[in-house]
């Protein structure tokens, strides 16, 4: 018999599901054991964070950097503007639609946390570092890297990246559904998870829109550019979105990325050189995620922000999307640190961030591989062969 394997998503939604059925008739005690549990996972994260940064932007800054071609350079850019513009899409639109759409209410730390259980024990673990400094540390490193000619320290680098996608797969995301679930748990047993659920519909209803409002504009952009019909160009490209939306990777996705977007007329070598390229660097679809996510649970909690707060965030977030691993939930992973140092997050805060993200994970992989073709598109107009044919 083969064994039945569960991805993390429904994980994720089966943990949101018994948090809820459980939160009104586990005993005080039985709570107790998630509170302690979600203690110990809550220090654990706050101590691997910046590890996370160190880890996965340092190789991914050194292997940007070690060619200073000019095509290499220019795709950086455009997909570095792509990833802001999704950014500032989302907040503006946030900030149009979310005050009438939620209703502030108390702060999730109150709400998830059932103020007459305590844990049976907690476990400090300081981290070795701050975000900002981890992040400091992974660009002085990666550039040094990158302009050294010894292989050693670089090949360091990689070794401690594994060892931190590794934890990240056989560590933090086992164990992500008990700690949601025990955050369910509490909301449940405070009588307040009705409230969370109703704003977690309205935010994944929203982003979706967003989705495919932005997918138009990349190709209503790149159309510009080639001079074609933007709606026939996004179209060919939806083998590599329905692709994307069943592996929820985008390196997963790059065989039928990289071959619909050759259909769309780019020349194979840039196609080549720009798909697999912006598989990491490219992530619209996630940034538009966190981004309306984080904004949503700031209003809902009646946390003060401005608009220079945002802009900070999602300058810095656009390039900590760098580092996204290539597993499922990776980018919101890589975000962690800088939602906590930048926008305050907390546990609680964090814990929805990452169901949230989860939630739609296929759609914003889907969003950022599709985008890629319209990138390449543009790369092409100006580095490709003139006389290039789109293959139909």
């Amino acid at each position: 018999m083969k064994r039945l394997k569960i991805g993390l998503l429904a994980r994720i939604i089966i943990a949101i599901a018994l948090g809820i059925g459980f939160g009104n008739v586990l005993p005080g005690e039985l709570v107790r054991v998630f509170v302690t549990f979600n203690g110990i996972f809550s220090e654990f994260l706050g101590f691997i964070i910046p590890l996370i940064i160190l880890g996965l932007v340092t190789p991914a800054i050194a292997d940007i950097g070690k060619e200073a071609g000019k095509m290499l350079v220019i795709t950086t850019l455009v997909a570095y503007g792509a990833t802001l513009f999704s950014g500032f899409l989302s907040y503006f639109t946030g900030v149009t639609l979310f005050p009438s759409m939620i209703a502030p209410g108390a702060p999730i730390e109150q709400i998830s946390e059932a103020h007459d259980i305590s844990p049976f024990f907690t476990v400090g673990i300081p981290p070795v570092m701050n975000v900002m400094t981890s992040l400091i540390l992974a660009f002085t490193l990666g550039l040094g890297i990158a302009h050294l000619d010894s292989t050693a320290l670089k090949n360091v680098c990689n070794d401690f990246k594994e060892i931190i996608v590794k934890t990240i797969q056989t560590v933090i995301l086992p164990l992500l559904p008990i700690y949601i679930f025990g955050i369910f748990l509490n909301m449940t047993h405070s009588g307040q998870v009705y409230n969370i659920l109703m704003v977690f519909i309205k935010i994944i209803g929203v982003i979706f829109l967003l989705h495919i409002f932005l997918l138009v504009f990349q190709y209503t952009i790149a159309a510009l550019f080639v001079h074609r019909n933007p709606f026939k160009l996004l179209g060919k490209m939806m083998p590599a979105y329905f692709t994307a939306l069943g592996t929820q990777s985008s390196a997963a996705t790059i065989p039928v990325t990289l071959r619909q977007t050759i259909k769309n007329g780019v020349t194979e070598d840039i196609a080549g050189f720009v798909i697999p390229l912006c598989a990491t660097i490219h992530l619209s679809g996630s940034t538009l995620k966190i981004v309306a996510c984080a904004l949503a649970l700031m209003i809902m909690q009646g946390m003060p922000f401005d608009f220079p707060m945002f802009a900070g965030f999602i300058f810095m977030l656009g390039i900590t999307m760098v580092a996204a691993p290539g597993v499922p939930g990776g980018a919101i992973m890589a975000a962690l640190g800088i939602l906590a140092s930048m926008l305050g997050f907390g546990e609680s805060e964090q814990a929805l961030m990452i169901a949230l993200y989860i939630a739609m994970d296929s759609f914003g992989t889907a969003c950022n591989v599709t985008g890629d073709g319209a990138i390449a598109l543009i790369i092409d107009k100006f580095f490709g062969k003139k006389n290039h044919r789109p293959i139909q």
